[in-house]
């Protein structure tokens, strides 16, 4: 094991990370450190949460730590430090650190100011959504050190805000995911406008050709570093993957975040417009949630991220971009709301759990359109991913998932053939078990334009409904029933859980149905101020908030 104290690092720096707890070195900063100290090009691979921030951060510190006594002795001449730290020039930085997103740049720039506070570097950060006026500014006298995203440091470069001419010293972190963004032709011009001879250290979690091709065009002779994790994160979590259709798929995730031990949970959402649905929903049940994607401006993520670090909020809801270069410990769970399209993705995803060590929890809602999704994860990871909950449970969706429209299932059927009817089923109806019948739909082809199907929400069991259904209730008949009760009085259960201080909770059904959702409002109403687990109600049962079972009218047992 390297300790810092052996890595020739000044005494500044030492302090600053003995003082945020750190004394040994993990192996991707065992062998980065000293090449970068000697002015070695770095060619590194190491996966995410091996502490390969710091690996670079503390070497360009150490560098400006050196710069800043020598000056003061009046000399520059330690042949270690590159030349990067000579005095700053307008609109030029002597150090330049290449990220992906916002997230990562922010991250880092922290890092600096944290390992540097006993050095006050001055550092830029030149990132997309936020002003680029106020980037000008900062960068019109020079910086020591900037932490800059390609696409808005090209756009500063153009004006000619920034300059890097007199820039020494490049690093490329999370090179590629640069290159799954598109960004490598961005990466070559701005590698070309960099000074030569330069030092360049490129950090990549894998190192696909574009990316050799890249460091054979601008390395010289580079120190290849590859390092392992001690013990890889995805041995450290519990993954496990639920089928279900999509259109239940919002209902189980409140499910999945209520419980108490679900302390800090990320979700993930395939797309921006997604993660702002799924957001709202957790919101009208009263679940804190803080939501970060691409269309949020920096301020609102920056306030997000702020948030669910201090705990303000237990669920972050975010998509792949945006929660790239996210390194907070203490996520309890990650939960996929829809698969990723890369297999790749899955493995950051779940990495933002069992961070420094600890273990974490990962589970993914599935629908039948992402199976093959699923399959290509698997492959990847080399291993199944155990299914969530018991046998009955997956039983119990797969015939939910026979009473889908086809193109809902993502068959491969032609619309025209959707419902077509087996001879031999011929007058059988599909539904849900008994149990689940409150669920059960029945869909017929639509006379609207596009062969799209309406759904019913009606028991096709029950001929009273059934007759119902031909006659639109009135706004005077719609408005003197009420919620659409379903089981009315008579139903009973247990309290499965409470959160007094939030407001919300479940009741476990004593007739074996699904749980129940209920409010603080109906606690109240009941001349109750709080609830306990195992605690007995009588209520009635009312279909509402986009149709979620919620107990109303309680009464103690």
């Amino acid at each position: 094991m390297t300790q810092f104290s052996d890595l020739g690092l000044a005494e500044p720096i030492l302090h600053a990370v003995s003082g945020e707890g750190y004394s040994t070195a993990t192996p991707i900063q065992g062998q980065v450190i000293p090449s970068m100290l000697a002015g070695r090009d770095v060619l590194g691979i190491a996966q995410t949460g091996t502490g390969k921030t710091a690996a670079f951060v503390l070497p360009l510190l150490h560098a400006l730590a050196l710069e800043k006594a020598e000056l003061k002795q009046g000399e520059l001449n330690d042949k270690r430090v590159h030349k990067a730290f000579v005095p700053r020039k307008p609109k030029t930085a002597k150090a330049l650190i290449l990220v992906p997103t916002r997230e990562l740049a922010q991250q880092i720039s922290v890092a600096v100011k944290t390992y540097g506070r006993n050095l006050k570097p001055v550092v830029a950060v030149i990132v997309g959504g936020a002003s680029a006026s106020v980037q000008a500014k900062a960068m019109a006298d020079g910086v020591d050190i900037l932490v800059a995203t390609p696409g808005r440091l090209e756009d500063h470069m153009r004006t000619g805000a920034v300059r890097l001419n007199d820039t020494d010293l490049v690093v490329l972190d999370e090179a590629d995911q640069m290159l799954d963004m598109g960004f490598i032709p961005a990466m070559r011009r701005i590698l070309g406008a960099v000074a030569s001879p330069r030092q360049t250290v490129l950090l990549s979690a894998t190192m696909p050709k574009p990316l050799a091709a890249l460091a054979k065009d601008f390395q010289e002779n580079p120190e290849k570093i590859s390092v392992a994790p001690q013990s890889k994160p995805i041995d450290r979590i519990a993954q496990s993957v639920l089928h279900i259709p999509a259109a239940q798929k919002r209902d189980k995730l409140l499910d999945l975040l209520a419980p108490l031990d679900v302390e800090r949970a990320i979700v993930f959402t395939r797309t921006k417009h997604g993660a702002d649905k799924v957001a709202k929903f957790l919101t009208s049940y009263g679940l804190k949630n803080a939501v970060i994607h691409g269309n949020r401006s920096q301020g609102q993520r920056e306030k997000a991220l702020q948030a669910f670090k201090r705990g303000d909020v237990k669920a972050l809801i975010a998509t792949d971009v945006a929660a790239r270069g996210i390194d907070i410990d203490g996520v309890s769970h990650v939960v996929n709301f829809e698969l990723p399209n890369v297999p790749e993705a899955y493995v950051h995803r779940i990495g933002r759990t069992a961070r420094a060590g600890a273990s974490g929890i990962a589970i993914s809602l599935v629908d039948p359109a992402e199976r093959k999704l699923l399959r290509d994860i698997e492959r990847l990871i080399k291993q199944s991913v155990p299914v969530h909950g018991d046998v009955d449970e997956v039983e119990r969706v797969k015939v939910e998932v026979a009473t889908q429209p086809q193109a809902e299932r993502g068959g491969k059927k032609k619309d025209r053939h959707r419902d077509r009817v087996n001879p031999k089923d011929k007058g059988k109806r599909r539904v849900a078990s008994d149990e689940n019948r409150r669920d059960a739909q029945v869909t017929k082809p639509s006379m609207k334009k596009g062969g799209k199907r309406e759904t019913f929400g009606f028991d096709p069991l029950n001929p009273t409904e059934v007759a119902a259904q031909g006659k639109k209730p009135s706004r005077q008949e719609r408005k003197a029933s009420g919620p659409a009760g379903r089981a009315g009085d008579g139903s009973s259960g247990a309290v499965k859980w409470f959160n007094n201080r939030k407001g919300y909770g479940f009741l476990a059904q004593d007739n074996g149905g699904p749980d129940v959702f209920v409010h603080i409002s109906a606690v109240e109403k009941a001349g109750l101020k709080a609830v306990n687990e195992g605690q007995t109600f009588h209520y009635e049962l009312a279909e509402e908030k986009r149709g979620k079972l919620t107990a109303v009218n309680l009464r103690a047992a």
